[in-house]
């Protein structure tokens, strides 16, 4: 028995052409796959992940942390496209790592995606349940106690009382479970209308924010440094891994593969085209929101940390508090897709590890209606509500970033390997300057993940030990590959 055996192309390709009832269905076009990326990537990041990472670490030096890790999306993006339009299968990182470095890697990477795609749709839960707050207080004049929509470990600022539970992050998880488990077409159809109203509602915030920039804000676009990595180019550093979570949704693209009509020319459609589009988005999202409002006012203490956007309108823009109402609303139904599309990535990995008997065969049964994976979506609701109920969202923003990071650093070796062990095999998309592109992915996004500081390594090697022990104690005994 070897650790470190492979599924061959052949088979994984077998698997992908495979159809029955007991397989996912392909409904998903083109247009669909960009919108699932659109979809995912706009939300929490730019809404929340911006503020954040100006406030405390890069201020209007978050344009420059924007483009690193944009850069650093790109070169892994081009390798991720080469795999999913070769192999288009549901597992993205998963199914890569299978098929080119062995099963214990790829038990590891899935392991990784699990806890990647949890804390992505808890973190966006929780900013929903921030947003839900502002909602209330705009439109009905009242507000969610803070007991009842914030984590145990966090403490009001104003009055001192403790959160207890987040209620509304655990609403809205339960009701895009559901309409997961309805059908995917579905779910697209839903998620391409919100990416619609959300993209408006961006363009229409840099649009009308640009002429209410203050030079002033913008007069030093990297702050001096204060220490360790809190402002300077160590902060636009560290900002760079705090909103490398906002591109976290092209990843999530590739694992819906098996579920496009035409792979080969969806795949590099869904994830470069979302990419591009949305970096564009950010740099210039970043840019208003920083000239308009000092960074200083988005740091942990600051009036501006919890709903920042709406915060930076109210106090900035006179005359334009029904657009802040009106941004909230959009960024809720907004952070609605992006929760979507993660527990729908979240599945789909959850699905392929099944179906290879690395987790119990119940999670890639298909719903014998809908054919979607109703029992993982059910029981990977419950996990994620845990932690959006209980843990606060800087935390599990950043586990998710250096999650992410991890999965990228392995596709992008997947593709050198590949290239090595299958050079004559068909590819429908090549990733260009092989073995540099792949390289210079590893470098940016080990880089990135250096600057996310010791804490967010050690969630991660601690999560990592939990999938060795459950690895050597059920996997590797069902793992369909063990005679091999």
């Amino acid at each position: 028995m070897s650790l470190f055996r492979t599924k061959s192309v052949a088979q994984l390709q077998l698997e992908a052409a495979a159809e029955g009832a007991n397989t996912l269905k392909r409904t998903l076009g083109s247009g669909s796959l960009l919108a699932l990326g659109v979809g995912a990537i706009i939300g929490a990041g730019i809404f929340v992940r911006t503020a954040f990472a100006a406030g405390n670490y890069a201020g209007p030096g978050v344009i420059w942390s924007y483009i690193i890790a944009g850069i650093g999306c790109a070169f892994a993006g081009l390798c991720y496209v080469e795999f999913a339009a070769m192999i288009p299968i549901a597992g993205s990182a998963y199914t890569y790592s299978y098929a080119t470095m062995g099963e214990l890697v790829a038990w590891f990477i899935g392991w990784d995606l699990i806890l990647e795609y949890a804390l992505g749709a808890a973190t966006v839960a929780i900013a929903w349940s921030e947003y839900l707050n502002k909602l209330c207080e705009a439109f009905f004049g009242f507000s969610i106690p803070y007991a009842l929509c914030h984590s145990p470990f966090q403490i009001s600022p104003e009055t001192g009382v403790h959160g207890l539970i987040n209620i509304p992050a655990i609403f809205i998880l339960a009701v895009l479970t559901i309409v997961l488990i309805r059908g995917t077409k579905e779910s697209a159809n839903f998620n391409s209308f919100i990416v619609i109203i959300k993209v408006a509602i961006v363009i229409a915030f840099i649009g009308l924010g640009w002429k209410f920039i203050n030079p002033l804000n913008h007069a030093v676009i990297v702050p001096p440094n204060e220490g360790g990595d809190a402002f300077g180019w160590p902060g636009v550093f560290r900002g760079a891994g705090v909103v490398f979570f906002a591109y976290v949704g092209f990843d999530a693209v590739s694992t819906a593969a098996q579920e496009a009509k035409d792979p080969q020319k969806g795949m590099p459609i869904g994830i470069l085209g979302s990419l591009g589009f949305c970096t564009v988005l950010y740099i210039l999202f970043s840019y208003v929101l920083t000239g308009i409002t000092n960074y200083k006012m988005f740091s942990t203490s600051g009036p501006g940390h919890e709903a920042a956007v709406a915060y930076a309108i109210t106090a900035n823009m006179p005359g334009y508090g029904w657009f802040s109402n009106l941004i909230t609303v959009a960024v809720l139904a907004g952070f609605s897709s992006v929760i979507l599309v993660m527990l729908l990535g979240q599945s789909r990995v959850f699905y392929s590890m099944a179906n290879d008997g690395l987790l119990p065969k119940a999670f890639s049964e298909v719903h014998p209606k809908y054919r979607t994976p109703a029992k993982a979506q059910a029981l990977l609701f419950l996990f994620v509500a845990l932690f959006a109920a209980f843990i606060p969202g800087d935390i599990v923003g950043d586990m998710t970033s250096i999650g992410t990071l991890f999965a990228f650093v392995l596709v992008s070796v997947g593709i050198i390997i590949m290239r090595k062990t299958n050079a004559d095999l068909k590819r429908p998309f090549r990733t260009p300057f092989v073995p540099l592109v792949p390289l210079l992915g590893v470098g940016m996004c080990l880089f990135m993940i250096y600057h996310l500081g010791w804490e967010n390594w050690a969630r991660l090697i601690g999560w990592l030990l939990i999938g060795f022990v459950v690895y050597f104690t059920y996997s590797v005994k069902h793992s369909h590959l063990k005679d091999q």
